[in-house]
């Protein structure tokens, strides 16, 4: 129905976006079960359909999310197979967490804390100690690492407990500060390819009698990134990742589950500016704005003192159909950051945060000109980037 010119805009509530299933059906809760069910202290199932195994693999493709993989039967037929759809797939879709961005989720992953807990809110977000953003991706410019993320990982818990844990991924993750605050734990092994990855991650599966393995695949999330999920360069990188996943799950030792999950999907964007409203070139929105930060789909906005206010009034009435835009508080109390906000957390989210419902970004192209050029982008809270898979094989 065409609404009528003189009615007023109908606002997106913040209170009625969809909320990360934190607790029962979240990334953060993914580890916390699997290392329940091998006997780990202190944990709980919190996906309670998973049965436990003595060996737990969990591959992480970045950027494949549920609704790219449905999308795709033909490329991807190995992991199509394991969705509830087809014969024997008892796969199923959990969520990311919000922003559902690589740096929160792969913190979520590894602490088994939603982000208001493990305080790694965005891709980027301000240091309230400071004052400046911080890119918490590449940890410019340098934090402390404890302060930022003080709390223990599953693996390092799980490796106290006696399960042996492993990390396999590229080696140039090793001494990045991202793993250490949120993947370290047990031994971390780099191999260059995919295969080696694969072959490696079930050999380290089959050294010990309970076993926990995360390897890692970002690709994806490069392609999609660059080229957009539309692209057949995105689609070669979905085919050739499917069949990883194969070539793990055929290695699988006895006793084992492997889940293959992601850490966000993804969306392309039109380059057209009704579909990118470029920040830097909108007085409007940037009228007592002192920083900007998250990404182009879900960003944290950093008031000058005395205006916060204002800057949500303006927030609102100019992208209140198109995001759902929250004060801080708005947005804590709706869950989107999880259940509890930690107090060295709480400065770092912005007086307003802004999630994309519709297909549109907040570009800034004078100071993100990589970011603003991107195709493919992800960060809010709809369904294409918060889902992403649980897919499970077991042996």
């Amino acid at each position: 129905m065409v609404q009528p010119a003189w009615q007023d805009p109908v606002l997106l509530a913040p209170e009625a976006a969809p909320v990360p299933e934190y607790g029962t059906g979240s990334l953060a809760d993914l580890l916390p079960t699997l290392v329940a069910g091998q006997g780990v202290p202190g944990f709980e199932a919190m996906i309670p359909e998973l049965t436990p195994a003595d060996r737990n693999c969990v591959f992480l493709i970045d950027g494949l999310g549920w609704e790219q993989i449905k999308a795709h039967p033909d490329e991807a037929p190995f992991l199509h197979s394991l969705l509830p759809t087809s014969r024997g797939g008892t796969g199923r879709p959990i969520t990311s967490g919000f922003p559902s961005t690589t740096a929160t989720s792969l913190a979520s992953v590894g602490t088994g804390l939603p982000p208001g807990e493990h305080g790694l809110p965005g891709y980027t977000a301000r240091n309230p100690e400071t004052g400046a953003l911080m890119n918490q991706l590449r940890w410019k410019p340098w934090t402390a690492l404890k302060p930022w993320q003080p709390y223990p990982t599953v693996f390092q818990l799980a490796d106290a407990a006696g399960v042996r844990t492993a990390q396999v991924s590229a080696p140039g993750f090793e001494q990045t500060p991202l793993t250490k605050v949120a993947l370290s734990g047990g031994s971390f092994l780099g191999r260059l390819t995919g295969e080696d990855r694969m072959d490696l991650a079930a050999e380290r599966l089959a050294a010990g009698d309970r076993s926990l393995v995360y390897t890692y695949y970002s690709e994806v999330d490069g392609q999609g990134h660059r080229f957009g999920v539309d692209s057949d360069a995105w689609r070669g990188q979905l085919m050739y990742v499917d069949g990883l996943a194969r070539r793990l799950a055929e290695q699988l030792p006895p006793r084992s589950a492997l889940y293959v999950t992601a850490d966000h999907g993804m969306i392309d964007i039109p380059f057209d500016e009704e579909s990118r409203i470029d920040f830097d070139e909108d007085w409007e929105l940037g009228a007592g704005v002192a920083l900007l930060g998250g990404e182009g789909r879900a960003r944290h906005v950093y008031a000058v003192p005395g205006a916060q206010a204002d800057v949500l009034t303006v927030w609102r009435e100019v992208l209140g159909e198109q995001f759902w835009v929250a004060s801080r508080d708005e947005a804590i109390a709706a869950g989107w950051f999880g259940p509890r906000i930690d107090e060295r957390v709480y400065g770092r989210i912005g007086d307003v945060v802004a999630a994309a419902h519709d297909d549109v970004v907040i570009t800034a192209s004078a100071n993100e000109p990589h970011e603003s050029a991107m195709v493919g982008m992800h960060g809010s809270l709809t369904p294409v980037e918060q889902l992403v898979p649980l897919l499970e094989v077991r042996s």
